[in-house]
């Protein structure tokens, strides 16, 4: 599948079929997303894999009764390691880099779960230190996205996107 193929097609999916998602297409989910850029190459993420119902739904609950999350088979949960960003570039690292660098793992994750046949959706409203306990994420590791995992069943429609001419400016804002 082409690039811009899979980014222009991918949709947030909140409508789950019932199939199992395979550990080894999760494993490429992740392996996509170990290939994103970080700064320095530091490579600050951390992945959490979670299919237990009850663990799915204390995410429900930590992501303001989202049920979606529960309904899919897999959830990935998206970390960012604020102390191994931070050895490298101190603040900016941890209030910025991992941040961004998550990010593009979490694209990632998206574009190759599209490009399978997946749905996914990149979920960032949350209670994140209640995410933190569900998940018993260790302190300096962030919270930074649920992504529901399996197999679409819905094919919402394109979401429009603002005009070229009111978003790029050239040589200065």
């Amino acid at each position: 599948m082409d690039v811009l193929e899979a980014i222009k097609g991918r949709r947030s999916i909140r409508i789950f079929k019932t199939k199992e998602v395979p550990p080894e297409i999760v494993k490429k989910l992740i392996d996509a997303a170990r290939w994103a850029p970080s700064a320095g190459n530091i490579q600050p993420w951390e992945f959490i894999i979670v299919r237990k119902p009850e663990i799915k739904r204390r995410l429900v609950e930590a992501a303001l009764g989202q049920t979606f999350i529960e309904e899919a088979p897999v959830v990935i949960v998206v970390c960012a390691n604020e102390v191994r960003s931070s050895q490298g570039y101190g603040v900016r690292g941890k209030t910025l880099y991992c941040i961004q660098d998550t990010a593009a793992a979490i694209q990632n994750i998206l574009l190759v779960g599209y490009s399978l046949g997946l749905g996914t959706c990149w979920v960032g409203a949350f209670r994140e230190e209640e995410a933190r306990e569900v998940l018993k994420i260790h302190h300096g590791i962030r919270p930074v996205a649920i992504i529901p995992v399996g197999y679409p069943a819905e094919t919402p429609p394109p979401r429009s996107r603002r005009p070229m001419n009111q978003i790029v400016r050239h040589e200065t804002f």
